[in-house]
């Protein structure tokens, strides 16, 4: 599985474009990189791990924690996300750990993994609620954008942020499917390169390959 079709895949899970995917596309060159690796705590990649693994949990598979998808988490942001959505998923550490207080008395580090899971399930709707009102939001701006330059004027679009845990969840599954745990455990793996194959058997349930592209 290239880049490219990792990130479609990821877009139809959150259902949203992925954030930060055309910097990772060409090698997370960020002009807008603002933070620096010091903002990230050990304690926010610990929390991020916990996040993580509560997304794609360990089972007869590596989980998400044990591919390190927090400090991947640290990487991305730090390299391939505007000013505004670091902003936003930094904020959103917080706002997560208070989501879990209101629901369920203590913080997410304190929850039993039933407890985790409910909050994210909570948080997911919210998520994607959020999406498609960013989504009119930004379908708006562009038709007044377009109306205002076919006058001759200028427009300064609004923004609309994105929703931190479709940051958070989008980043699992990347870090994880681009790591070697994903690839070798979650996928079958193909090293690249390596031989074609136009008639390779397939058997219902077999994992999708994976190679290091």
């Amino acid at each position: 599985m290239d880049r490219r079709e990792l990130l479609k895949m990821i877009a139809l899970a959150t259902g949203s474009v992925m954030i930060g995917g055309e910097v990772f596309l060409t090698g997370c060159n960020n002009p807008d990189k603002v933070f620096g690796s010091g903002v990230f705590t050990e304690d926010d990649i610990a929390f991020l791990d916990e996040v993580a693994e509560t997304i794609l949990p360990k089972t007869n598979t590596p989980g998400a924690k044990e591919a390190k998808t927090g400090e991947f988490m640290r990487v991305m942001v730090n390299d391939c996300y505007t000013k505004e959505d670091q902003q936003v998923f930094h904020n959103g550490i917080g706002q997560l750990n208070e989501a879990c207080k209101k629901k369920h008395g203590h913080d997410f580090m304190k929850a039993d993994p039933a407890q985790r899971k409910e909050l994210l399930i909570t948080l997911d709707k919210e998520a994607k609620e959020t999406t498609e009102k960013k989504k009119q939001f930004d379908k708006e701006q562009n038709e007044k954008e377009k109306e205002e330059l076919a006058k001759g004027n200028k427009y300064d679009k609004k923004l609309m942020a994105s929703h931190y845990f479709t940051m958070m969840k989008q980043l699992t599954l990347l870090g994880y499917f681009t790591s070697k745990e994903g690839k070798t455990g979650a996928l079958r793996y193909i090293p690249v390169p390596g031989k074609y194959d136009g008639n390779l058997d397939y058997k219902k349930g077999d994992k999708a390959f994976a190679g290091l592209n």
